[in-house]
């Protein structure tokens, strides 16, 4: 693996559970959220912490099904902020695995890339391929920074 796609990987990793500069991973901020308080919507606020948990996971799997099948791809709208129809700790416990597994089969896909790939145009995009990987470890930390402070409101 080249330097650039190790360093992506690692970033990935740090943003998602590993131990990064900000403070907590994606996943240590989850650790210790119930079903109960995933699902809990503050009154003055869009989403409930599960919908961004769904959200995120909705965004890492869309990043790899373009890398994977390389054409166009985008979360539809019920995936995008996908409502909690069954707020119960399996549910909530199947959502966390989901997330786990989509993170995983992203990472897996990065360390296989060719390097030159790297600074390929996404289709359907403006953006390189580089640019767009990078900008999922920052999604992961911008979520992650929102369900903290959730924790603190709900």
């Amino acid at each position: 693996m080249t330097t650039e796609l190790a360093h992506i990987d690692d970033e990935l990793h740090r943003a998602y559970d590993g131990d990064p500069w900000h403070g907590p991973s994606f996943r240590a901020i989850l650790a210790d959220v119930t079903a109960e308080a995933a699902a809990r919507r503050h009154p003055a606020l869009a989403h409930s912490i599960w919908e961004l948990v769904g959200h995120t996971s909705a965004w890492v799997e869309v990043v790899r099904r373009r890398l994977a099948e390389w054409r166009p791809v985008t979360a539809t709208e019920a995936e995008n902020f996908p409502p909690v129809a069954d707020p119960s700790p399996a549910t909530w416990a199947a959502t966390l695995a989901e997330l786990d597994a989509r993170v995983q089969a992203l990472r897996e896909l990065v360390t296989g890339l060719d390097p030159a790939r790297l600074e390929h145009i996404v289709p359907g995009k403006d953006d390189s391929v580089a640019l767009m990987l990078h900008g999922t470890a920052q999604h992961l930390a911008y979520h992650g920074g929102q369900i903290a402070l959730l924790k603190r409101l709900v």
